[in-house]
């Protein structure tokens, strides 16, 4: 069985994208209602520059950064204050002895098994009245990540990671809007959205996949074992995608808003 040792995120890697990646958080933020002196808590705050925006929108009178990443928390500090605080934990374990009045979470749900289990608990650690927000990209079915999974299949890769590949956990938006009425919210407003992003070129598909749901893979493997799989990857993945520039990535994402 492969071993799997501390996260890989690079704070760094993942920010060569920032504009990109943080206009979905800006759409989901605008879904958010005001929660005058509540409890919020951004769950995988990742390098938290984002989460004062959560507090600040909210008006919450206390918001926390939640990541399970001591490397991403490292330039949290710059961000804490006026009722903003951070702490390392996991989304896994999630499970709040007081509830919180908002439940914001960007890009970060995608890593957590079992939704149905997932929001039941994201449910029960809200109050009455309370909001959920989430957003998860929804691109799995895309080249950029079939190939990922398919090269991890591969030898030696797949025998050192004791056959791993990465299990891809969002569904349907529809799926989302049925659990949420089952589980009792009151208003939601699901939706799926296609953003698309003007890339120098194929090859950033590369670098922007190295910042997410490769360094699942990286942290299975050593290092040169890790540099053979990133080439083998780009050998795969490239005749696949047109050669253009700038190259157009149509990056599908899940954009949910729920009251209790």
């Amino acid at each position: 069985m492969a071993a799997t040792p501390a996260s890989p995120w690079n704070p760094d890697q993942y920010a060569k994208f920032r504009d990109e990646r943080s206009q979905p958080f800006f759409d989901l933020l605008s879904m958010v209602q005001r929660t005058p002196g509540g409890r919020a808590i951004d769950l995988g705050c990742g390098p938290g520059e984002l989460t004062p925006l959560v507090h600040a929108k909210s008006e919450a009178r206390s918001t926390v950064g939640l990541d399970n990443s001591e490397t991403m928390l490292e330039k949290s500090s710059a961000f804490s204050g006026g009722g903003v605080s951070f702490k390392l934990g996991t989304i896994l374990r999630f499970a709040p002895r007081k509830p919180f009045d908002l439940i914001f979470s960007n890009a970060a749900l995608q890593w957590v098994p079992s939704h149905e289990k997932l929001f039941e608990r994201l449910t029960a650690g809200l109050t009455e009245g309370g909001q959920l927000a989430v957003q998860m990209p929804a691109n799995n079915d895309q080249p950029s990540h079939q190939t990922a999974h398919a090269v991890a299949r591969e030898e030696p890769f797949a025998s050192e990671m004791g056959g791993y590949f990465r299990e891809w956990p969002v569904m349907a938006p529809e799926w989302y809007a049925e659990l949420l009425e089952r589980m009792g919210y009151r208003e939601q407003s699901v939706r799926l959205q296609v953003y698309g992003h003007h890339l120098e070129s194929r090859d950033a598909v590369i670098e922007w996949v190295r910042g997410t749901l490769l360094t699942d893979y990286q942290q299975r493997l050593s290092p040169q074992t890790y540099e053979r799989y990133l080439a083998r990857y780009r050998e795969r993945l490239l005749p696949q995608l047109a050669d253009t520039q700038p190259y157009f990535y149509a990056f599908k994402r899940v954009l949910i808003w729920a009251r209790k």
